[in-house]
């Protein structure tokens, strides 16, 4: 509660008060009974009423986040030429008073979800893309009076500046913004280039009504049906399409690893044979050098010891026909044949 307040408080009370005397002495005139001294009563409740509404009227305070316009008989434009800061400010009763205006950060809301919004419904701002689509924006704004520039908003818009000047500036120039672009600008590569023109736009346009935009929030951008359903068909065959290749390359990757595994077992299996060939080479050569040396230590003497050991022990007779020579020694094997 401010002074002014306070003074226009007890300025009522004094008419209260002074009412209530009066008719009081008017009761008491009709029954008969003395009035003596209510009648001086009433005139210090009529005066002090009269006073304290006065200062009342003249006293103005403002809060912090106000400014005011003083509308004064005096002038000859009908106001003040300067507005009236936060604080406690004297103006000329019954002649003068002060119309405030806020200065604090107001938000102007446009949205297609209820409630959300300065508006009912679905305030959503619908536009046209360069290419024809039709988009549904929400979208806020952020904003504040320009204290230097009150007395002409006063003059122009009083207080009609959210309805008059913020929806529609930040609806058209949304509309006109969004015409410059591809609807898939819009979602994808432009979407900060197309908030920061439509800001742009908006600041100009306040500014050019007395008004400062403090931020502009680009909320959300919703498509017609019929592209929302053009856009989900597209994404679900873009997925079947990289799903299909996702496949191919599996296939692909299954069919290399097969080669790689036969070429792998070709490659073992050829190994194996050159390594049994040569192997076999050189059990057949360790053989040819075996046989050799063999071949080069026989001897008559050793050929017959041979013998001899493969009959004994298990030969125990041996029969041999008359007239031929006993089977000791053997024939020279290593003698020139006749």
């Amino acid at each position: 509660m401010n002074i002014a307040s306070v003074f226009q408080g007890i300025a009522t009370i004094a008419w209260v008060g002074f009412l209530a005397i009066l008719a009081m002495t008017f009761v008491r005139s009709s029954r008969g009974q003395p009035t003596k001294g209510l009648s001086t009563f009433i005139v210090i409740m009529l005066v002090a009423a009269l006073l304290l509404t006065t200062v009342g009227a003249g006293v103005v305070f403002l809060q912090a986040n106000q400014y005011g316009v003083v509308i004064s008989a005096f002038q000859p434009n009908g106001y003040r030429a300067k507005p009236l800061g936060p604080g406690l400010h004297l103006v000329i009763p019954f002649l003068e008073s002060v119309v405030p205006y806020s200065v604090a950060r107001e938000t102007y809301t446009m949205s297609g979800t209820t409630g959300e919004g300065q508006v009912a419904g679905d305030d959503s701002i619908e536009a046209r893309t360069k290419d024809g689509q039709q988009v549904f924006i929400d979208a806020s704004v952020i904003y504040t009076i320009d204290p230097a520039q009150l007395i002409n908003l006063h003059i122009r818009w009083q207080n009609r500046y959210e309805d008059n000047v913020v929806r529609p500036v930040t609806r058209a120039a949304i509309r006109d913004a969004v015409s410059q672009y591809g609807v898939e600008e819009i979602v994808s590569t432009k979407r900060t280039e197309l908030e920061s023109t439509i800001t742009t736009t908006i600041e100009k346009g306040l500014s050019d009504n007395s008004l400062i935009l403090s931020d502009f929030l680009l909320r959300n951008i919703r498509f017609s049906d019929q592209y929302a359903q053009a856009v989900e068909q597209k994404q679900i065959a873009e997925q079947q399409a990289l799903q299909a290749q996702l496949v191919v390359e599996q296939k692909k990757q299954e069919a290399e690893q097969a080669r790689q595994v036969a070429q792998g077992q070709a490659d073992a299996a050829v190994i194996a044979a050159k390594g049994a060939a040569d192997a076999r080479l050189l059990q057949a050569q360790a053989e040819a050098e075996a046989n050799k040396e063999i071949a080069q230590s026989i001897s008559p003497a050793l050929t017959q010891y041979m013998y001899v050991n493969k009959l004994a022990p298990s030969v125990q007779t041996i029969f041999i026909p008359s007239g031929n020579q006993f089977i000791l020694p053997l024939p020279d094997t290593t003698a020139p044949q006749q």
